[in-house]
């Protein structure tokens, strides 16, 4: 054997090489990739389903099918605080009034996860055991306006002059990527529930 043989062995050993370690780092990126694609899917549909629920509850706030359980939808909020709010409403739409209280718990009640602000969102029809989903909510603030888009300070008293509210609601994975959470963000700007306007 040559050195030029030596020299072609040799030579072919590193290019392999190098092929072999940019062939382990594309699959590392892939494979990164993978999963924080995955990860954001699921905050995003988290994000959407806790997102319709709140629309969708808050849009009916004073609403009744029997609108005389409801004569005067000025008093269908009965506590509006910056984490939390109750309200009457017709959850079935089956003409009874109903009340539904939303509030976050503490940061301490999800010692499971490994993500330290994720909480639970409650949920609460009437007297019901209160209901909840670890979705990762990691913020729900509430803004409150009058009739004149003033902000309101809370918590509000009496809460018959809000006109409008806004939602703000932040969802994180509860598990981290590279030692850092997958963040979505929602707001409802000004969002008005039609009965609150019949005055």
């Amino acid at each position: 054997m040559g050195a030029s043989t030596l020299l072609d062995i040799l030579g072919s050993i590193i290019v392999g090489g190098l092929i072999l370690l940019i062939l382990f780092r594309l699959n590392t990126s892939a494979t990164s990739n993978l999963y924080n694609n995955t990860s954001e899917a699921n905050v995003q549909s988290a994000m959407i389903s806790v997102g319709s629920v709140l629309e969708n509850d808050f849009r009916k706030i004073g609403y009744c099918k029997d609108w005389t359980k409801i004569p005067d939808p000025s008093k269908s909020i009965l506590l509006a605080d910056t984490s939390s709010i109750k309200f009457l409403t017709d959850v079935n739409n089956d003409g009874i009034v109903d009340t539904l209280y939303y509030y976050v718990g503490p940061t301490s009640a999800l010692l499971n996860t490994p993500n330290p602000r994720d909480r639970l969102l409650y949920r609460v029809v009437n007297s019901e055991t209160p209901k909840s989903s670890n979705v990762g909510v990691t913020k729900f603030k509430l803004t409150y306006y009058d009739s004149f888009g003033n902000t309101l300070t809370t918590p509000v008293n009496p809460p018959g002059q809000i006109q409008k509210m806004q939602i703000d609601l932040q969802v994180e994975n509860p598990e981290p990527i590279d030692s850092t959470y997958v963040v979505a963000f929602w707001r409802q700007l000004r969002l008005s529930a039609r009965n609150l306007q019949n005055r």
